[in-house]
């Protein structure tokens, strides 16, 4: 009989499988991006260093980091819209004895895992770059955190809805516009102040300022991590209770 991480130990492997046979794909990918905003971005804002001393690329890369982190946790909910909905995987997951917390709590594993895969991407671009980079125990506390929250919030919506289109939809209008108002190409100090407001609650934000700081050397402000910690716990327990619906 399952017990909880016998469940968890289940459900992780079966993404880290799927991650394995697609492992070339993904790692492409996930290269795409990074390099298209190094490239526009870096050509274009050149001259416009938001951070005095420092260009402009040493800015990007945090976002970018703290970007992929979102992006690549939150890509859970598509393996889990497909496994729903085509594959019929979590129906066996319904009948097998595994707890709601495990469940979760693999899928979330997942997902902080093709984030980490992500972060190296990332990384390793930049040391191509020749951008230095700082990474220590804030740096790395900061990404885990960003992830394990979007990775959570990915197992929610995945739970809530009902087709994988409308899975599509919630990308265009949480996903994508949080990417890009989130202060990952941009200091949001450059917003007009209403908006400011606004995109102060996003846990991107705190998660880009935190990992840029890490990054520069900067001071670790608490403020952050205590945003990305609670929206994590959050989104969590908002997991394990729409998969507690959804087995119902």
């Amino acid at each position: 009989m399952l017990n909880g991480w016998n469940g968890f130990v289940a459900v992780y492997l079966r993404e880290m499988r799927l991650l394995r046979r697609r492992f070339f794909r993904h790692l492409t990918s996930m290269m795409v991006l990074p390099l298209l905003y190094l490239v526009a971005f870096g050509t274009a804002m050149a001259g416009h260093s938001p951070l005095p001393g420092r260009s402009y690329l040493e800015f990007l890369i945090p976002g970018l980091v703290a970007m992929t982190c979102m992006t690549q946790a939150y890509g859970i909910a598509g393996e889990i819209n497909v496994a729903r909905f085509y594959l019929h995987v979590f129906e066996e997951f319904q009948a097998a004895p595994i707890p709601n917390a495990a469940y979760v709590l693999g899928e979330v594993c997942a997902g902080v895992t093709r984030a980490a895969l992500g972060v190296a991407v990332i990384l390793a671009v930049a040391l191509a770059f020749s951008i230095g980079v700082r990474v220590d125990g804030c740096f790395l506390l900061a990404a885990a955190l960003n992830a394990a929250a979007f990775a959570s919030l990915g197992v929610l919506l995945a739970m809530i809805v009902k087709s994988h289109a409308d899975q599509s939809m919630l990308v265009s209008f949480v996903i994508t516009p949080m990417s890009f108002l989130g202060g990952t190409l941009f200091p949001v100090d450059s917003l007009p102040g209403w908006a400011q407001t606004l995109v102060r609650l996003l846990p991107l934000t705190h998660a880009a300022d935190a990992i840029r700081n890490a990054a520069l050397g900067l001071p670790a402000r608490s403020a952050d991590f205590a945003v990305l910690a609670g929206a994590g716990a959050l989104f969590f327990i908002l997991a394990l209770a729409s998969v507690g619906r959804a087995r119902d």
